[in-house]
């Protein structure tokens, strides 16, 4: 392992996660409408998609999608558009809470894992920093997989902090308007970020 470039990729990872993007505004979102706890399978997908790109880009297969961008382009579409209507269904909710304890279950555990997954293989920052930031921490005198491994960890428990953070300041936010007695305002806000990240993904920002 060459200790000096792992030092330096921890400080620089931090600061790309803790940055705000499709991920973290999507674990604000969910944590705003259901709490910490519900977010989690969307953690986890997310985290396998991430780990998934950061693996890609490193052996190379994410040249081939970035100069065959078809399959890229359709499901970065596909996942735009389901978020995009996610979101509308949220914003237009009545002035209770879209989802109250007894009706979570129609928001399965798998599809919240999928939209952390699709939103982080179809995130194209995350491709590109991938692509061009990851293999310059990669050590070509030393064996690729334990660096690979190392980093891939590094990358994940980074990530996995900083939605953890992102979805409880989307959990006090919801307790904030709750006690306002805004609840409308809550659907609104929850349902406006979750379409700002398919907009976001359609549009390729």
């Amino acid at each position: 392992m060459d200790s000096a470039l792992i030092l330096l990729f921890i400080p620089t990872f931090m600061l790309i996660s803790a940055t705000p993007g499709m991920c973290m505004t999507l674990a604000l979102s969910l944590g705003m409408r259901f709490g910490v706890r519900r977010t989690l399978p969307m953690m986890g997908g997310e985290l396998i998609g991430v780990g998934l790109v950061a693996v890609l880009a490193v052996v190379g297969v994410a040249a081939l999608m970035l100069n065959y961008p078809l399959a890229f382009t359709l499901l970065k579409t596909l996942g735009g558009a389901y978020l995009l209507y996610v979101g509308y269904q949220q914003f237009q909710s009545s002035g209770k809470l879209a989802l109250r304890a007894n009706e979570t279950a129609t928001i399965s555990g798998w599809q919240l894992a999928i939209q952390g997954f699709v939103t982080a293989v179809a995130n194209p920052k995350g491709w590109a920093f991938t692509v061009s930031l990851l293999p310059t921490f990669i050590n070509p005198d030393l064996q690729l997989a334990p660096q690979l491994t190392l980093l891939v960890a590094i990358i994940l428990l980074c990530e996995f902090t900083f939605l953890l953070l992102y979805a409880s300041g989307g959990k006090v936010l919801r307790r904030l308007l709750e006690q306002h007695n805004r609840l409308q305002w809550l659907n609104r806000l929850s349902g406006g970020l979750i379409i700002l990240v398919g907009l976001w993904m359609l549009l390729g920002l």
